[in-house]
């Protein structure tokens, strides 16, 4: 079984089906054009002389190339290593040696960092294996082949190695909020799944159009991506992420559905103008990365759309928990239920279920989980325990079943003995006009061991400390309201729009009043 033939069948059912819009390229496919182009680009990693289960290193921005490669690779047997095109020279050399990577492709407008990366690689001592560099734009240096001439020239026979389901087919990082990137290994079998169980789960129909805005290098893009090929829906790529052009996209390209984090949510909405954007096709949108704030859900409410809060990880393939669209308005805040194909339990520090309504830590099982951290069989372990994922979030599962995510483990405040969740802390604060975005964590306290700090983007520029912590009183108990407020131009978030709250304790190293 490979992944890299969903495309093929597709193909083979609907050649003339538009399969992909690069907006930015200005490219449209069809599925049989892109499974010529898929086939292509296998032939081309092929003729490079790398075996089955090597890795291919991808540096590319949201777009046709993107999606080309990753199928082309899977049907050549290799291993699709994503990167994270914002992370600069040290921390890429990192994931290349960490990954075993032979093959790096990247785009024109990573020369520098690249070239960066050749001048590490050619040192005995780099631990970079990279030995073949395709590049995608004109004019390409002599160390550094041209993909898209080398794509025109290939053969467009099918291609496809034999694989087993257990073979691995792409190697994710994670974002490194809490420490160093671990190199997350899905499989042909446990991508299926991922699909299979969305496709349960979540309304994708065919011939649905599905805006891509979050990077492909992130599993919240890649694993719809692969939903959209194989259900038969036309996918919209964004190379990058705009509030504004956004809406544009959505109006003329009549997308369906999409996905965005709240942090994206938050600053399309200051940019909506309804006598420019209607009229729209969208039935929903889905969000996830994080908790979404109930008061964000109720603000696209009042624009007549529906937000459908999911939940899930890297490690998961993006599936845990969704929203029906029939309980979105009715359980607003809450992420749902499991996915179709997947358990889920809310437990204590011992593995033991908790009561209805009593915080616990989510575990997640189903066959989307990943296979395991790359290399690190002992994180693997403490991870993936009986089958079972430990996800290190928070969250509570009332008696009706749905479950509420609250935050996650390491970013919780204890004050007073109190369990304090900073995600309801922010929901409260992003009410206030004058914030556009906030994150809170924890400052050490001589009294209570910990206290709220809000970490604050103001929307007004008069905004002031005293304002940010008076408008918590009478909206959160006194031990839950932040006690130092500070200011920022913007916070500081990971490809997903996690906020790096490791990153603003450590520039915030402030201590709470007595």
């Amino acid at each position: 079984m490979n992944v890299g033939s969903h495309l093929t069948k597709r193909a083979i059912l609907d050649p003339g089906l538009e399969a992909l819009v690069d907006v930015g390229a200005d490219v449209r496919y069809t599925f049989a054009e892109l499974d010529e182009r898929a086939n292509r680009s296998a032939h081309v990693l092929a003729e490079l002389g790398v075996s089955k289960g090597d890795r291919v290193a991808v540096l590319l921005p949201n777009g046709h190339h993107f999606v080309e490669i990753f199928y082309g690779a899977a049907r050549a047997g290799l291993i699709v290593v994503p990167l994270n095109w914002r992370l600069v020279a040290d921390e890429l050399a990192f994931l290349l040696r960490d990954s075993g990577a032979t093959v790096l492709v990247f785009h024109s407008g990573h020369d520098a960092v690249v070239a960066d990366l050749l001048g590490r690689a050619k040192a005995d001592d780099s631990g970079i294996d990279v030995s073949h560099w395709l590049r995608v734009g004109s004019n390409s240096p002599t160390w550094a082949r041209d993909l898209e001439a080398g794509v025109d020239r290939a053969s467009a026979d099918p291609l496809v190695v034999d694989t087993d389901d257990r073979d691995p087919v792409f190697i994710m990082y994670t974002s490194g909020t809490t420490g160093f990137p671990k190199g997350v290994v899905h499989t042909h079998d446990s991508l299926q799944w991922a699909v299979l169980t969305t496709l349960a789960s979540v309304d994708v129909r065919y011939r649905d159009r599905y805006l891509i805005s979050l990077p492909l290098f992130h599993v919240g893009a890649l694993s719809p991506m692969a939903c959209c090929i194989y259900r038969g829906s036309t996918i919209i790529l964004l190379n990058q992420f705009d509030p504004r052009f956004i809406w544009d996209v959505f109006r003329d390209e009549k997308v369906t559905t999409t996905l965005a984090v709240p942090a994206m949510l938050n600053v399309m909405l200051a940019t909506y103008r309804p006598e420019l954007h209607r009229p729209l096709a969208l039935r929903w949108i889905m969000s996830g990365a994080g908790p979404v704030p109930p008061s964000l859900i109720e603000a696209y409410a009042g624009l007549g759309l529906e937000v459908h809060q999911v939940y899930g990880l890297t490690e998961s393939a993006g599936q845990a928990c969704v929203i029906s669209p029939d309980a979105a308005m009715s359980h607003i805040g809450s992420t749902g239920k499991a996915f179709f194909h997947t358990d889920v339990r809310i437990v204590d520090e011992h593995g033991i279920d908790r009561e209805p309504g009593v915080p616990g830590e989510v575990l997640v099982r189903g066959r989307h989980i990943m296979a395991g951290y790359w290399n690190r069989p002992a994180a693997t372990a403490e991870t993936i325990i009986d089958g079972w994922l430990r996800t290190g979030d928070l969250a509570v599962q009332y008696s009706d079943g749905f479950i509420y995510i609250q935050d996650r483990i390491k970013d919780m405040i204890i004050s007073g003995g109190e369990n304090v969740y900073p995600a309801e802390i922010e929901d409260v604060l992003l009410s206030h006009a004058g914030i556009s975005d906030v994150a809170v964590v924890a400052m050490p306290s001589a009294r209570w061991g910990e206290s709220p700090l809000a970490v604050v983007v103001r929307a007004d520029p008069e905004l002031d400390e005293g304002a940010v912590l008076a408008h918590s009183s009478g909206r959160l108990a006194a031990f839950k309201r932040p006690k130092r407020a500070v200011f920022v131009d913007a916070i500081p978030r990971t490809p997903s729009g996690k906020a790096l709250k490791r990153v603003l304790r450590e520039q915030f190293p402030l201590d709470g009043p007595e």
